[in-house]
């Protein structure tokens, strides 16, 4: 695996400065852009050289919060997974958080090799999400909820609903390729089109939709 270009935005000095110094010691990744505000990360985005594969975002900040950085990079640099790390942390934020565009919240203090899966796997799969979280996420999805009645266009293919689910059970698109026979440009052309026809910007917002509409159980997903 190539290294993660990583990058902290945090209005605490000292959680900056021990968390880059912790992920500098990781071999696989490089903490590429540290910031205090999120109002200053937006503005030195733009001058990168190298933009951040994953973003580690503070979600309770002076000015620009974390909410305000999200809507930026889901309308200019979509392609950067972002991790809510918050203090203000509760599991019935989830899906809020989810739909907004993060590829994973999680709290502040969890033990660093735990945060060091978690980036990589946001990274490899494109979301995170805790067991705990998929429980919120089943309960508050009814069981019963009507199928919605969509176009003739935006109707899933069978083909895309495999995929669909596949990448809820956190499959890449080399592995789901794999599995299903095809080649890994064409699962990547799949879920550019599941991504059009649900109207969501990442992966987590996929499984969301998955969830939402009884394509796959949040239970299946806590017994994988």
């Amino acid at each position: 695996m190539s290294k993660i270009n990583l990058a902290i935005v945090d209005d605490e000095a000292l959680i900056v400065s021990l968390l880059r110094d912790f992920f500098q010691e990781q071999n696989d990744i490089d903490v590429c852009f540290t910031a205090q505000s999120g109002e200053e990360f937006m503005v030195a985005i733009a001058t990168l050289e190298v933009l951040p594969d994953v973003l580690i975002l503070d979600l309770k900040m002076k000015e620009k919060s974390g909410i305000d950085v999200m809507e930026f990079l889901r309308e200019n640099y979509p392609s950067i997974n972002t991790i809510i790390m918050s203090s203000h942390y509760k599991q019935t934020f989830t899906g809020f958080m989810l739909k907004t565009g993060v590829s994973a919240f999680i709290p502040k203090g969890l033990v660093s090799q735990a945060l060091v899966n978690i980036v990589k796997e946001v990274y490899q799969k494109g979301f995170f999400l805790m067991p705990e979280q998929l429980s919120i996420l089943r309960d508050q999805v009814s069981s019963r909820a009507p199928v919605p009645a969509l176009k003739s266009e935006d109707i899933l293919s069978e083909r895309e609903v495999d995929i669909l689910r596949l990448i809820c059970f956190q499959k890449t698109a080399k592995e789901i390729g794999k599995i299903l026979f095809i080649a890994q440009r064409t699962v990547e052309g799949h879920k550019n089109n599941l991504f059009l026809k649900t109207e969501t910007k990442n992966v987590a917002g996929l499984v969301i939709y998955a969830i939402q509409n009884n394509i796959i159980s949040a239970d299946e997903i806590l017994l994988y």
